[in-house]
């Protein structure tokens, strides 16, 4: 299809087969996605001490970013070629349709039409004709008007058709070889360079910040950590392989600026626990790691993987400095449980320190919610985005063709003033990303019922020996029957600390939910 053609080749298209042929590209392009997203998560293993360490791995890591570069270049070009080759097919459809309707017409006058659609060798009317041959030559012409017609509809749906031709090969022209003959590897490597210029990350919701990280190469993902760590840190949208390379990079960064005082305090205890955690080959997670706000995020296993995810909030008191590791203990507890009710299901817990709690002088006070329920409100929002976008975390979906991946089932379990914090988050614009809540020793929220968190299961907790969960500091808690919670089970002795006991019953419960098995009522 380099030039116009003619009526008759427009009539004779095999548009089932270009129909085929799309499809088939089409089938390829959507294949490149998962193949692109698994080399990412082998670049990123290769190199490291558990999977190829030395120069040799550092090389196999290298080669396998180039890789991965150049099959996003290539889906990237392929993907704007097929918008131009489903215009194509469906011109050349059109345009078949109308030349052998013009076609048709010309046979069924037995009139001639010549390759542009225009009536050959019809005689022109004449006075000296006799009525009949005069009515017989002025109905050839109107056949050969009303063929002509249908030739001119058919020849500029094949103009279209050509000219998406055309735009479909230039996106793929940096790829194709100069000549004929199959394009090399390193045709590709030259001919779809990495290297470009970058844009900054945006300063936009977690769904756009998921889409702009999918839409750049494994080396262009990889050049942003190392340019921009902190921005890559803290974008809510992100993968969490993705934040944690690049708030490791800042903790390791943190260890050796940061003069003694609390923020260097938050950095050597975070530093003390994840090594602990890499030494006894856990799968640990930095999602979040500001130390001048003092705020703190760590996932025990792959959120990125993760089929079930509990996010842990907890209440006043609570810092890295002193908590951290603490709370990880509860986050290690909850996920055993969750395991526990379910064996084999993939968990992660997340430690969740992305609020500042307020101390015992302001615990009545809601300040710290308002604060912290919209920063747990896109966080949730981030992990969902993260897995709701092809290509962004390096997983494949439906049937392994690649895909929008299902976010995991996500638990909020709350503790205390945490409770409070997930009642604002509930009040954040848009729904609690969130598929079930646990409230531990709730001291109300703030004028809301379990309803208005937003989440498909609400369940309570609360015990006669635990005074916060029934004094109603903030409104309605689970003690109130009208709440609308599912009750969980627990001791008339449990104190406000010990709903996560694992000699409690109330953890098993928890585990349930986190797991997504527990029934409500």
């Amino acid at each position: 299809m380099s030039g116009p053609a003619t009526l008759q080749q427009v009539a004779g298209w095999d548009v089932a087969e270009l129909r085929g042929g799309v499809g088939r590209l089409d089938q390829v392009a959507d294949r490149l996605l998962p193949w692109r997203t698994r080399l990412d998560a082998l670049g990123r293993r290769l190199g490291r001490a558990e999977c190829w360490s030395g120069p040799a791995g550092t090389a196999a890591a290298a080669a396998v970013v180039e890789l991965s570069t150049v099959a996003s270049g290539v889906s990237g070009a392929l993907g704007e070629s097929l918008t131009d080759l489903q215009g194509l097919t469906a011109a050349a459809a059109e345009a078949q349709e109308w030349a052998a309707g013009a076609l048709a017409t010309a046979e069924a006058g037995r009139i001639s039409l010549d390759g542009t659609g225009s009536p050959v060798g019809l005689p022109s009317p004449s006075a000296a004709m006799a009525a009949d041959q005069l009515a017989e030559v002025l109905a050839d012409r109107e056949t050969g008007r009303l063929a002509a017609a249908r030739a001119d509809e058919a020849l500029l749906a094949a103009a279209r058709a050509l000219a998406c031709a055309r735009a479909a090969r230039q996106p793929l022209a940096g790829s194709a070889a100069a000549g004929p003959g199959v394009v090399g590897f390193a045709d590709l490597v030259v001919r779809l360079p990495a290297a470009r210029p970058l844009p900054a990350p945006p300063d936009a919701g977690p769904r756009r910040v998921a889409a702009w990280w999918a839409g750049l190469s494994a080396a262009e993902q990889l050049a942003e950590i190392a340019a921009r760590p902190a921005a890559v840190g803290a974008l809510d949208g992100l993968p969490a392989w993705a934040r944690d390379r690049a708030n490791r990079d800042l903790l390791a960064a943190a260890l050796t600026s940061l003069p003694a005082g609390g923020q260097r305090r938050t950095a050597e205890v975070l530093s003390g626990r994840l090594t602990a955690l890499d030494r006894a080959g856990a799968t640990a997670q930095l999602v979040q790691f500001d130390p001048a706000a003092d705020l703190v995020a760590v996932s025990l296993g792959d959120l990125d993987t993760a089929a079930a995810v509990g996010v842990l909030v907890p209440g006043i008191n609570t810092t890295p400095a002193d908590d951290l590791p603490a709370l990880l203990e509860d986050a290690a507890t909850v996920g055993s449980a969750a395991a526990a009710a379910a064996p084999g299901l993939a968990v992660a817990t997340v430690a969740w320190l992305g609020y500042r709690t307020p101390g015992l002088g302001t615990m009545a006070l809601p300040t710290a919610a308002r604060r912290g329920g919209p920063a747990l409100d896109r966080a949730l929002d981030g992990l969902a985005a993260a897995r709701a976008v092809p290509g962004g975390t390096g997983r494949t979906g439906r049937s392994g063709t690649g895909g929008v991946v299902p976010p995991p089932r996500t638990t909020v379990v709350a503790h205390s003033y945490g409770t409070v914090v997930t009642g604002q988050a509930a009040r954040a614009p848009g729904r609690l990303a969130a598929d079930a809540v646990v409230l531990l020793g709730s001291p109300g929220l703030a004028g809301g019922e379990a309803e208005d968190l937003e989440a498909g299961e609400v369940y309570g907790a609360w015990s006669a020996a635990d005074p916060v969960s029934w004094l109603q500091w903030f409104g309605d808690t689970p003690s109130d029957p009208s709440f609308g919670d599912s009750p969980l089970p627990t001791e008339l002795t449990e104190g406000h600390t010990d709903y996560l006991d694992p000699d409690r019953p109330t953890l098993a419960a928890v585990g349930e939910v986190v797991a997504g098995i527990r029934v409500p009522g």
